[in-house]
């Protein structure tokens, strides 16, 4: 059933895009599938960003609630999960993207397992409207035109350490894949100066001093952003270079769609800060409105109250 309902589907829709691309070149037609991939995914991504978007600007309330509760925990969680519901947060937002993600990368790695062994499993393993496409009756007579490489610059069947020694192409597209990675994941980490790492959380908790659970997950969500590069090094170094080009060109549009997310939320807070303040009736609030004051001088200040006779006469004059 995963072979039918995942792997096929996601390899029919590679192999899409390779038969119709112009050269044929499968590196290319990975990019293609790569971003088509991101662009199907982005309703997902962006609940995925505006959960973060929101958990980023929740820090100073955090942290207020951290200094309220002052070492009750119990109090400290309810007050955190109050303050989450009132802004419709989810602490499980990212599962669904890392999910599909898995999914699409384990699906997208069994079909280029399969054409890596066999490369007429390009053809075999197509739907049959696919392969009555003209390309595709191509290779299926002449399977040496089929282009399994970058451009022609990487082999994208070999992998960056293998039996026969180091492949530097395919070493260059691990280690890119590791850092469009480790750069997508910092984008989303909120800043702190004040954070301490996790090292110095369990040195003091060693020491006998008491560890803040808060804390200690927030050090641990930051120490992500080194983990999940080393993984994926260490994922991707023995296996074909074509899941790292994968990777590569999926973490850099993640950076790309995360940074036009970031800078519209950028954009909305400075509208929010430009925006005049209103009046009582919603008229805003300007110098024009102002009515000007009268100025007070002491000559104009008598002792005692003109009386209403005094008035009268010095209008006729006397």
């Amino acid at each position: 059933m995963f072979t039918t309902f995942v792997v096929q589907p996601i390899f029919n829709l590679l192999v899409l895009i390779y038969a119709l691309i112009p050269g044929h070149n499968f590196g290319l037609a990975i990019i293609l599938f790569t971003v088509v991939v991101r662009l199907l995914m982005w309703p997902i991504v962006k609940k995925q960003l505006r959960q973060t978007k929101i958990t980023r600007q929740l820090q100073p309330e955090l942290k207020r609630i951290k200094k309220e509760a002052a070492g009750d925990r119990a109090k400290e969680s309810q007050m955190m999960m109050e303050l989450y519901k009132e802004r419709g947060v989810n602490p499980f937002g990212t599962l669904p993207v890392l999910i599909i993600q898995m999914i699409v990368l384990i699906g997208l790695y069994s079909g280029l397992i399969k054409v890596i062994h066999d490369p007429h499993q390009i053809v075999q393993f197509a739907y049959a409207p696919l392969q009555h496409l003209g390309w595709l009756q191509n290779i299926s007579g002449n399977i040496h035109a089929f282009d399994n490489s970058l451009f022609g610059f990487v082999d994208l069947s070999r992998a960056a350490l293998s039996p026969k020694g180091v492949y530097w192409p395919a070493l260059v597209l691990v280690l890119l894949s590791a850092l469009t990675q480790f750069v997508s994941s910092k984008q989303l980490m909120p800043v702190d100066k004040d954070a301490r790492k996790l090292r110095h959380i369990l040195r003091d908790a060693g020491a006998g001093k008491q560890a803040d659970q808060a804390e200690i997950n927030a050090a641990m969500a930051r120490s992500t952003q080194y983990i999940l590069p080393v993984m994926i090094l260490l994922f991707t170094i023995n296996i074909a270079a074509a899941l790292s080009l994968y990777w590569f060109i999926g973490g850099l549009v993640a950076y790309l769609q995360q940074r036009a997310a970031l800078k519209e939320e950028t954009e909305d807070l400075v509208a929010v800060a430009d925006k005049p303040r209103t009046g009582e009736r919603g008229s805003k609030i300007t110098l024009s409105n102002i009515p000007e004051a009268e100025v007070v001088t002491p000559k104009t200040i008598s002792s005692k109250p003109k009386t209403k006779k005094a008035k009268q006469n010095k209008r006729k004059g006397r």
